[in-house]
């Protein structure tokens, strides 16, 4: 007890020296809050914003591994397109077993193919004349018709679950009468309220699909819901119809039935994987090719698109991460040169203390509690003024990193000519292009940081704290250890 009296006594005496030391330690402490409620703010909003959307894994081309099998000259074309057309494709039982992967917490996915009907006329914008060509509803030559094999005139999509349906959720597509059957083992189907209102459709009507290359093949769906698509820059904004006109939306099982009764057709398999977290990308990836996916083929996800949502919060956070290592860095430096000057101008106390009586390591001990006491008030009061002063921080910090991003996005328009476009949309006016690039517009769905000094804060500060004072006190444990009392006195003799 009685070095901390001692410590005590000696603070007081030496204010002036221990004020200053005070002062460094509260700058430090003060600087470390702030980056700390922003490093911490900035790691929670970017994890929260991050769970906010599943990490999805879709089956992609392998272009690269592709184009790497192909031989080069033109002799080779058909060669290399009968070697294309020779990959296998994915099939249901190989999603299904993919889907069952610890990585996996849930899967769906969707059929894609191409159909007539027989009870159903294509909306089209085009004229047929009785020759053998085409013109459109202007009077334009359209060409040579030419009726691709196994190219149907309807495009029919089957979906697994409700989860597949993307453009349903999205808001892309909206059901106007009946509903999307919850069913999707049912032999179902919704259509567009164009091809719809064209064809004299209701709910409740039957539909025949007809197998393009095999017309006595055809399938019979119910029609359970009618849709609408919402206008958006996907469409030809010259068109007449909507691109989802001649799209039938059905379900896996009918697509299944189709090609049990037609092995010709061809159809895209599309599946997607909810994966448990980003950390297990590579580790489904190597499982995925262990069960047999080929090289043709690669797994692909969203993470980079979600992280661009982040990426202002996280050049934030990076900021500030650097900040407080260079403080720190520089504020122990600063308070080891400090208590050496300090030690070697209490040299005569030391060798007092020593003669009479006084351990080598109590003095240490003694100079270390003076150290901790002035680090330990400092640090209170720098853990005040960075709470007050981390949210103001670090919101203008975020806005000038948006501001940042802006610039990047402006030099992109100027790379295009994009002075040619409106920076705000309005009647008549056409849609910036570049609006989507780097993130800028899903950067902007985070436009502050919730900066606060907690508990968690405080811990990390007095951490810091003893940190900074065991590595300050370096300076005057080596020099106590090297000082030898009679020397002292018979040099202040």
């Amino acid at each position: 007890m009685y070095l901390l009296k001692n410590a005590l006594v000696s603070i007081s005496r030496n204010r002036g020296r221990n004020i200053l030391i005070g002062i460094i330690i509260l700058v430090i402490a003060s600087s470390s809050s702030i980056s700390l409620s922003i490093r911490e703010s900035a790691s929670k909003l970017v994890t929260s914003y991050i769970d906010k959307y599943n990490i999805e894994a879709t089956i992609s081309m392998n272009r690269q591994n592709l184009i790497g099998s192909f031989e080069p000259g033109n002799n080779n074309f058909e060669n290399n397109i009968q070697k294309f057309n020779e990959i296998e494709s994915i099939t249901e039982e190989q999603i299904i077993d993919y889907g069952t992967s610890d990585y996996v917490k849930d899967y769906y996915y969707t059929y894609n193919l191409s159909m007539n009907s027989s009870t159903l006329e294509k909306a089209t914008e085009e004229i047929e004349s009785n020759s053998d060509f085409s013109f459109d509803k202007g009077g334009r030559f359209g060409g040579i018709k030419n009726e691709r094999m196994g190219q149907g005139d309807f495009t029919i999509l089957g979906y697994s679950s409700y989860q597949s349906m993307s453009d349903f959720i999205s808001g892309k597509y909206t059901i106007t009468q009946g509903e999307v059957s919850d069913d999707f083992t049912s032999d179902s189907c919704i259509l567009n309220e164009e091809l719809a209102t064209l064809n004299n459709i209701s709910v409740g009507d039957e539909v025949t699909l007809v197998d393009p290359n095999h017309e006595e093949s055809t399938y019979t769906v119910t029609v359970t819901g009618i849709f609408s698509e919402k206008d958006s820059s996907d469409n030809e904004p010259m068109s007449m119809f909507s691109n989802s006109v001649n799209t039938i939306i059905t379900n896996t099982h009918v697509i299944s039935e189709i090609i049990l009764g037609s092995e010709d057709i061809r159809t895209n398999l599309n599946p997607t994987f909810i994966l448990t977290g980003q950390d297990v990308i590579d580790s489904f990836t190597e499982e995925v090719k262990e069960k047999g996916l080929d090289d043709f083929y690669q797994i692909t996800t969203n993470l980079e698109t979600i992280e661009l949502g982040t990426k202002s919060i996280q050049n934030v956070s990076s900021f500030a991460t650097t900040f407080l290592i260079l403080t720190l860095i520089i504020g122990g430096v600063v308070l080891f040169i400090l208590n050496l000057i300090n030690v070697r101008e209490r040299k005569y106390e030391i060798g007092v203390l020593r003669t009479i009586g006084m351990k080598k390591q109590y003095v240490m001990i003694q100079f270390v509690f003076e150290l901790f006491i002035v680090s330990f008030v400092a640090l209170l009061l720098g853990a005040g003024i960075g709470s007050v002063s981390s949210l103001p921080v670090s919101n203008q910090l975020l806005k000038s990193e948006i501001n940042s991003s802006h610039l990047e996005q402006e030099n992109i328009e100027q790379n295009f000519k994009g002075d040619n476009f409106s920076k705000n949309d309005g009647p008549g006016r056409r849609e910036n292009p570049f609006s989507n690039m780097n993130g800028v517009m899903k950067l902007e769905e985070i436009t502050s940081i919730n900066a606060i000094v907690d508990f968690e804060i405080l811990m990390k500060l007095l951490g810091i704290g003893i940190l900074l004072t065991l590595v300050s006190s370096i300076s005057a444990t080596i020099a106590i250890s090297r000082f030898s009392p009679i020397t002292i006195l018979k040099e202040r003799s």
